[in-house]
């Protein structure tokens, strides 16, 4: 059976949501920071009969819906909530939980990435941000000189028209953090976290100035960012695609753990 989720059902959901908190952080994270109760947001689950767990989860947020399953699911009843939806834009997760939906809801566009997860202190880390230049902590004073370097990449290209009103979002929201190190008043490196919640993070925003790379900056940034998260207790995840970036991101002891898939509408 499946129905809608409410304040009474957060304990049994996030049983199911613990058991991968990296797989979950979005999830996890609307949950703790803005409850069953708001019009952007929604949430079903699939109810086991046989012991009332809630066995699968489908979250709406804004235009876009993430599933979660640990198991087999009802996939014809999570597809059937989005075939209503005349407004979606973005359907993502676990890449075995998207899957499932192949010949259900067509798909125009998909997009796979590799899933790396860093759970516990190690000494790549620890080495790896023993620096004598100062490694900084992000306030929404920052948003504009961090922008001024991330305008510069091409990869982030396609969000540079948000990316102000979201690095200022998430600052002022407690959501995420920023890292950076600078040279002559100017931003050359910076890491970022979001969707942080009381389990994880998703590190974002990885980005060092032409002038500057190879010269191990970033993964020095990085390092604090991942052990200050680490020793607040929580995982640090994230996605990848580039192969060059994987090999950085392993050096600080990121293992893959899955796929995640993104397939636009």
């Amino acid at each position: 059976m499946i129905r809608k989720l409410t304040k009474d059902d957060q304990e049994l959901l996030m049983a199911l949501l613990r058991k991968e908190p990296a797989l979950n952080l979005f999830i996890i994270g609307d949950v703790e920071n803005f409850g069953f109760e708001q019009d952007f947001m929604d949430l079903w689950g699939e109810i086991d009969p046989a012991d009332g767990r809630i066995k699968a989860a489908l979250l709406r947020f804004y235009r876009s819906y993430l599933p979660y399953a640990d198991g087999p699911f009802d996939v014809e009843g999570f597809a059937e909530i989005i075939r209503k939806d005349n407004d979606i834009h973005m359907i993502s997760g676990a890449s075995e939980v998207v899957k499932a939906f192949d010949g259900e809801i067509n798909f125009k566009q998909v997009k796979q990435l590799y899933f790396a997860e860093l759970k516990e202190m190690n000494n790549k880390i620890s080495e790896s941000f023993s620096s004598a230049e100062p490694i900084k902590k992000a306030t929404v004073q920052d948003v504009e000189a961090i922008c001024a370097l991330t305008d510069t990449i091409e990869e982030f290209e396609s969000s540079r028209n948000g990316s102000r009103t979201s690095l200022r979002k998430t600052l002022e929201s407690n959501t995420g953090r920023t890292y950076y190190m600078e040279r002559e008043d100017k931003v050359i490196v910076t890491a970022s976290t979001s969707a942080e919640n009381s389990m994880s993070a998703m590190i974002v925003g990885v980005a060092t100035h032409q002038a500057f790379r190879e010269q191990g900056l970033a993964s020095r940034v990085m390092a604090q960012l991942c052990a200050d998260l680490l020793y607040e207790g929580k995982s640090l995840c994230l996605f990848y695609d580039n192969p060059h970036a994987g090999v950085i991101y392993k050096r600080l002891g990121f293992q893959d753990i899955g796929s995640w898939t993104i397939v636009n509408m």
